[in-house]
């Protein structure tokens, strides 16, 4: 980041005042079509910041080995190459052609069987009596050796999701998705309120895309969201009485090789058009940082609320409030506090101690420069600030943190104001 884009951001959160970016939805998807013509500082401004789509050409991912290596010169997955490497694997499996709530029911199996299924199902017309069967959120970079199949894109660098379970190093969210044509995603936003980015390896995707907000017209008259948003059922007034405030979806359709921005808190479903893969990351920065704690808040409200009537009787009962929302969201207000301090404290040790930019790391291997970590404590400190005024905050047991949360805080304040000439 540059010191003019690090301003504009600046000054661009100021703007907001608090409130979540994003404006009027676009008619279309924009398509980038030019690597040497398209900068970070491109994306940032155009589409990280106001929190829109976009579509990057394959020109962006012509490098990567998965592209020469999971592919045959027809354009399909190659199955010896992945049964030779990865075979033995064991790899999460969900079927498409059974609702769970609003997923799908997961399996594992090694690749090998679940290739020895791809086969059958494309060899018996795209049909199977086992089911639609769809590999998901297969952790190849955590299980395996991911060396040579991607390059992360440096528009995608500021992953401080990835970087802070990299720091732990005991998860991920850099998944590994493959299936035959008709597997599909049902209707839902990414995990955290994060941004996402997907790659076809090979085959076709179809999106469709709503805009934060949008979805609330989608709730049915018992306020749940639809499962499949191509349903015939969405049509019928009586289900779904807000139906006819929504508008349209932004529709892409993904080719090979394409890499598709998906923004914080756009609901979305994908469908294989062909035998396709793809790699995905879910990812994290200053930019939707506000969103994924504002997204913590409701989720806890949504447990307090549905305990609610043990409130005067259960011991402890907000601290079983965090532990079920931990349960049911994979984060609570003490790990989203560690998660802060983490990326704070790598920001601080760069900025402070004076560490070279090529020292300190953010995500796979991408560099973070003065102007970046600058931008990053300012973020950090104003959503940390709201953090430590949270009444349920409050209550967690902090007595055990080091720093304590107003220390740190109080730290980032004081970067603050000093880099601001940076």
């Amino acid at each position: 980041m540059d010191r003019e884009t690090r301003v504009f951001a600046e000054s661009y959160f100021r703007g907001l005042r608090g409130r979540p970016p994003g404006g009027v939805a676009p008619a279309c998807v924009d398509f980038i079509a030019e690597p040497a013509s398209f900068s970070y500082a491109d994306f940032f401004r155009g589409y990280l910041l106001p929190n829109l789509p976009c579509v990057f050409s394959s020109a962006f991912t012509a490098g990567w080995g998965s592209r020469r290596r999971w592919v045959t010169a027809g354009g399909q997955p190659d199955f010896d190459h992945l049964l030779r490497t990865y075979g033995d694997v064991v790899v999460p499996v969900a079927n498409c052609g059974v609702r769970e709530y609003n997923s799908n029911p997961k399996e594992h199996m090694p690749l090998r069987d679940y290739i020895s299924y791809w086969k059958e199902y494309i060899q018996g017309g795209h049909s199977s009596p086992r089911g639609c069967l769809y590999l998901k959120d297969w952790h190849l970079c955590r299980d395996s050796s991911a060396e040579g199949v991607f390059t992360l894109p440096v528009y995608f660098s500021s992953d401080w999701l990835n970087e802070y379970w990299d720091a732990l190093g005991v998860d991920d969210y850099r998944f590994i998705y493959m299936g035959p044509a008709g597997t599909w995603s049902p209707f839902h936003a990414d995990i955290f309120r994060s941004f996402s980015w997907s790659v076809n390896i090979c085959g076709r995707k179809k999106w469709f895309f709503f805009p934060p907000g949008q979805e609330e017209a989608l709730r049915d008259c018992y306020g749940g969201l639809p499962y499949d948003v191509t349903s015939p059922t969405l049509l019928d007034s009586r289900l779904y009485p807000m139906r006819e405030h929504c508008s349209p979806p932004l529709e892409v359709t993904q080719e090979a090789g394409e890499m598709v921005f998906v923004p914080s808190g756009w609901h979305h479903q994908v469908h294989n058009l062909e035998d396709t893969i793809s790699i995905n990351h879910n990812w994290v920065n200053g930019c939707n940082l506000a969103n994924m704690w504002h997204f913590l808040q409701q989720e806890l409200c949504a447990v307090q609320q549905e305990v609610i009537e043990w409130r005067d009787t259960m011991p402890d009962w907000h601290h079983h409030c965090q532990v079920i929302m931990r349960s049911c969201s994979g984060i609570n207000f003490e790990e989203f506090y560690h998660f802060l301090k983490v990326i704070a404290e790598r920001r601080l040790h760069l900025l402070v101690k004076g560490t070279g930019p090529g020292e300190v790391e953010d995500g796979k291997g991408a560099e973070l420069g003065p102007q970046q970590a600058t931008f990053d404590v300012g973020r950090i400190a104003e959503v940390l600030a709201s953090v430590v005024a949270h009444p349920d905050f409050q209550r967690v047991d902090t007595s055990m943190f080091s720093p304590q949360p107003e220390e740190l805080l109080k730290q980032l304040e004081e970067v603050v104001a000093t880099t601001a000439s940076l």
